[in-house]
C-alpha cells in the first residue's frame, strides 16, 4: 500500500512537470474585432503626408463662462433684493431692464357670445345666481361680445370666482391681464463647479416665486463675459436700462 502511494505521488509530480515544462500553452485564438482593426503605427512610421504637423495652431479652450437670466421681476426693488441675495451667495450678479409684457393680474370672464341677445340673457342669469358686478365688454372683430366678471391681483382668486360662475352651468375662463412696460432681470455667470441657481432659497427671502431660470439673451451673455484685469466691476444694484414708470396695480 505504501509502495502504491509513492507510485502514484511519482506519477502525479512527472505529469505536473511535464504539464508545466514541456507542453506548450493552448492558443486563444484572435477575436473578430481585432482582426479588423489597423495595425498600430508610431508617428516616424507613417508617410509623411500623414503626419501631424508639430507646428500647427491647436484651438484655445473655451473659456466662456454660461450666463443665466432669473426674472422676469416686476419692479426694480425686487431685481435689486435678488441680485444681493445671490452675491451674498458668491455669484456675480448683475441687474437688467428689458421691453416685454407685464402679467398685471388675472381676468374672469365669458367669452364666445353670438350676438347682444345672448349677452343679454347671460346677464339676467348672472343676476339671477346673485352676480351683479358683471359687465360688457365693447365687442372686437378679434374677440367677440364678452362679459367681464372681474380683476384680480393673485390667480387662485381668480379660480375661485371662475369656479362658482361654473357651477351655475356657465363656462367661465382666467386669462393673464398683460401690459407692455419694463421688465427687469438679474444674470449671473454661476462661480466655477456650481450649475444651478438656489432659486428655493430666493424664495425663503421673500423673493417672488413666479420668477423662472434661462439663458442669457446674447446681449447680456456678451455683456457677462469676465472683464480684464484691472477693468472697473458693474455694481449688482445698477441697472442696464432705464425704466418707465409701470401701469398702476389692480385692486
Amino acid at each position: 500500500m505504501r509502495r502504491l502511494f509513492f507510485a502514484l505521488l511519482f506519477v502525479n509530480l512527472v505529469y505536473f512537470g511535464w504539464a508545466l515544462w514541456v507542453m506548450p500553452p493552448p492558443t486563444v485564438p484572435p477575436s473578430e474585432a481585432h482582426l479588423h482593426l489597423p495595425p498600430l503605427k508610431l508617428v516616424e512610421e507613417l508617410p509623411p503626408e500623414q503626419r501631424p504637423d508639430p507646428d500647427a495652431v491647436r484651438p484655445a479652450p473655451d473659456t466662456t463662462q454660461a450666463c443665466l437670466s432669473i426674472g422676469p421681476f416686476a419692479d426694480v426693488n425686487a431685481s435689486a433684493q435678488a441680485a444681493a441675495l445671490l452675491k451674498d451667495k458668491g455669484f456675480d450678479a448683475r441687474q437688467r431692464g428689458a421691453q416685454g409684457e407685464m402679467t398685471e393680474g388675472y381676468w374672469v370672464f365669458i367669452g364666445n357670445l353670438a350676438n347682444e341677445a345672448e349677452t343679454d340673457h347671460m346677464l339676467v342669469s348672472l343676476e339671477h345666481n346673485g352676480v351683479k358686478d358683471a359687465l360688457v365688454m365693447p365687442p372686437t372683430a378679434d374677440t367677440g361680445r364678452r362679459i367681464s366678471l372681474g380683476l384680480f391681483t393673485e390667480r387662485g382668486r381668480a379660480e375661485r370666482r371662475a369656479q362658482s360662475v361654473r357651477a351655475m352651468g356657465i363656462k367661465a375662463e382666467v386669462a393673464e391681464r398683460k401690459l407692455p412696460g419694463t421688465l427687469y432681470w438679474v444674470d449671473l455667470s454661476p462661480p466655477p463647479g456650481m450649475m444651478t441657481v438656489p432659486l428655493q432659497d430666493l424664495f425663503a427671502q421673500g423673493v417672488s416665486n413666479r420668477v423662472s431660470v434661462q439663458p442669457c439673451p446674447p446681449a447680456a451673455s456678451a455683456a457677462a463675459a469676465p472683464a480684464p484685469a484691472g477693468g472697473a466691476s458693474t455694481s449688482g444694484a445698477a441697472v442696464t436700462q432705464a425704466s418707465p414708470a409701470g401701469p398702476p396695480k389692480l385692486p
